[in-house]
């Protein structure tokens, strides 16, 4: 019997062998509290700008930290789960949310009835006319502010005959690759360009026309997979995994909506709608759009005749369905916990900073997005990086003959590509969590998607070095 099952953990595949991805993070973290005991502590002066901290370039300096403890560890656990509770809370709101409304059947009617009207035959355009949907939430709405939305296109992917990550790829792909190249994204390109004392939004002629391409390469990607896996559902990145009350249960052709599916949809698009003028009219975050999403639960289950115990059991399931993927976001935290009591950001910041400014300007262009990517694991906050390396990157593009737009740029191609396969992403975490998509099958999915649009972002890199964009500003 042992032999047996060693030969069948021989012929799994090296991604299948991963541990549990809570397992993985806290690896991860084991190895960050190493790095705090070897990495020397440094920081660099801080001051205000415009309310916030903003790093004060050449002011790196050695400091003595407290040695922290192997207890340290385990008590940054807590701490990350406090820190990111904004985020865990949506995630157990939008996974009662779409509960709710999987129980009125009017997620699964709206569909059915969509896929119906398209037709099965047109699927590449299907995923494209999706892929891009998501993709203009994420240029204008952001990335975490779209979690709650992971459902649909889940839906979406399985009516097609595909597999969670098909629905997972749309979403968090078009989201992604939407918010990472967004001419309008306030979280970097807003707050890099006023660091960097640069017109607010522009050159958002070459971000718009880069934004396309990376949706179409997701939507290309995407199309493939699913063709692939039809073809050969044995290689499916999904395979094993439970699409219980995500699939569609009827054929094609007895899909209708009918008053209450109008109802439920129309409430809906309402409060998305109020998410949209609170975000860009009144300063709303994560808080004020998990709110709203409760009220978009209730608002359904009353008027769709649902009683008391009832909305409230949905709402506890559909909460409970997502704890592990929830708990994961505050173990990721930690990480970041550990590296601000380590006092090794900063260092880590400047080392990975110095080298750029020694390659030919070409290549220093396409090492700062590595860098920023790297960073990004560290500091998973857009605005947050972009206070702490901002200020040292834009001196350093001045001093190598770099515009300072080709140089936020590079920043927002390495900052935002990596979202999508960053560990310390509670964004992407959630989003994960909400399909039911561990880590390791994402990661292996998503990486060669990754790889394709960083090459693609470093022609536009290459352009824009080569035309000295945005030199006149």
């Amino acid at each position: 019997m042992s032999n047996y099952k060693e030969s069948i953990h021989e012929n799994k595949l090296w991604y299948e062998k991963l541990p549990h991805p809570m397992a993985l993070i806290f690896w991860i973290l084991l190895f960050t509290y190493l790095l705090t005991l070897l990495v020397p502590s440094g920081v660099f002066q801080r001051e205000e700008v415009n309310g916030r901290e903003s790093v004060v370039p050449g002011t790196f300096e050695m400091v003595e930290a407290p040695l922290l403890s192997p207890l340290d560890v385990f008590f940054s656990i807590p701490q990350g789960m406090v820190s990111s509770a904004s985020i865990i809370f949506i995630v157990f709101i939008a996974g009662g949310l779409f509960r709710l409304l999987s129980a009125t059947k009017a997620l699964e009617n709206t569909v059915g009835t969509l896929i119906k009207k398209l037709g099965t035959e047109r699927q590449t355009l299907t995923v494209w006319a999706i892929t891009f949907i998501f993709g203009m939430l994420g240029v204008v709405v952001g990335y975490e502010g779209n979690i709650a939305l992971i459902p649909l296109a889940i839906f979406v992917g399985l009516a097609l005959r595909g597999d969670l990550i098909v629905g997972l790829s749309m979403a968090v792909g078009g989201i992604g690759f939407g918010f990472a190249a967004s001419p309008v994204n306030p979280y970097t390109v807003g707050v890099s360009q006023t660091i960097a004392d640069i017109p607010l939004f522009s050159g958002f002629g070459l971000r718009t026309v880069m934004a396309l391409v990376m949706l179409s390469i997701v939507a290309h990607h995407t199309s493939s997979y699913l063709k692939k896996i039809q073809a050969s559902p044995q290689s499916s990145f999904a395979k094993g995994l439970s699409t219980q009350g995500m699939r569609l249960e009827k054929t094609l052709e007895e899909y209708c909506m009918g008053r209450v599916d109008f109802i439920v949809i129309f409430t809906f698009l309402i409060g998305l709608a109020l998410i949209l003028y609170g975000v860009f009219s009144l300063g709303w975050y994560i808080n004020e759009i998990s709110g709203v999403f409760l009220a978009i639960a209730v608002i359904c289950g009353l008027l769709t005749g649902m009683k008391t115990n009832e909305m409230v059991d949905h709402l506890i399931k559909g909460a409970a369905s997502v704890t592990g993927g929830a708990l994961i976001i505050g173990v990721a935290r930690a990480i970041q916990v550990l590296l601000e009591q380590g006092q090794i950001g900063d260092t880590i910041i400047n080392a990975l900073a110095v080298p750029v400014a020694q390659l030919p300007l070409m290549l220093s262009s396409i090492v700062m997005t590595l860098v920023h990517g790297a960073i990004n694991i560290f500091i998973p906050s857009g605005s947050g990086q972009a206070m702490a390396t901002m200020p040292i990157m834009i001196p350093l593009s001045d001093i190598i003959g770099m515009t300072r737009q080709t140089a936020i740029l590079a920043f927002q191609i390495g900052d935002g590509f990596t979202n999508m396969i960053s560990p310390t992403s509670g964004g992407t975490l959630a989003m994960l969590a909400l399909a039911g998509v561990p880590y390791d099958k994402w990661l292996r999915y998503a990486l060669p998607l990754i790889v394709k649009c960083f090459i693609a972002s470093w022609l536009f890199i290459i352009f824009a070095v080569f035309i000295g964009w945005g030199a006149s500003l």
